[in-house]
């Protein structure tokens, strides 16, 4: 008897609490600090750090890692500069390089140059974009600085990819584009 009376007692204890829960409000919050973050400005001034700044601007005359400073100015005269520029990946590694680069090539540039350069990708079949030419058209004198140079700033409607390809992997995809336009002119 004793037995019953504790489990009705322990159901009643459950009634009570489960009959004084709203739904409608929150419950007690163990961190609220994790369910009601405040918000910070990136450069605005806070009092709790030692700086009084959340971020600072980067010192003067300096890049962040892993980025080099291309020096061709986006302009005509800096791409007529740009295409007498030599790869200046290794040479004994030309195989993996071209290996690399036609891997990225396929990424990024077949879907609207097509896999083998002509012009031909996805998007041009289905019309979404127009005028993407062939690597071996006469009027198309480039050079792997050349596409180098395109890459890194975009030309017409092509954007530029230097987000998303760092400088190897862009030098890896000029040489593998040059690949493609002696294997078209053959």
């Amino acid at each position: 008897m004793k037995r019953f009376i504790k489990i009705v007692m322990i159901l009643v204890v459950i009634g009570f609490v489960s009959a004084c829960a709203d739904n409608k409000t929150p419950n007690y919050q163990y961190m609220p600090n994790m369910y009601e973050p405040i918000g910070y400005e990136t450069y605005q001034q806070v009092d709790f750090l030692p700086s009084g700044s959340e971020a600072m601007t980067p010192p003067e005359n300096t890049i962040h890692r892993g980025w080099l400073p291309y020096e061709f100015a986006n302009d005509l005269e800096g791409k007529e500069m740009a295409r007498l520029q030599n790869s200046p990946l290794d040479s004994l590694q030309r195989e993996v390089n071209l290996a690399k680069g036609k891997e990225l090539y396929t990424i990024y540039c077949g879907i609207c140059h097509g896999n083998q350069g002509k012009g031909q990708g996805t998007l041009v079949k289905r019309e979404k974009i127009l005028g993407v030419p062939s690597y071996d058209d006469a009027a198309r004198n480039i050079s792997v600085g050349s596409t180098y140079h395109t890459i890194y700033y975009g030309l017409n409607s092509m954007g530029s990819y230097a987000g998303q390809l760092d400088y190897e992997e862009r030098w890896q995809v000029s040489e593998y584009v040059m690949q493609l336009k002696q294997d078209l002119t053959k």
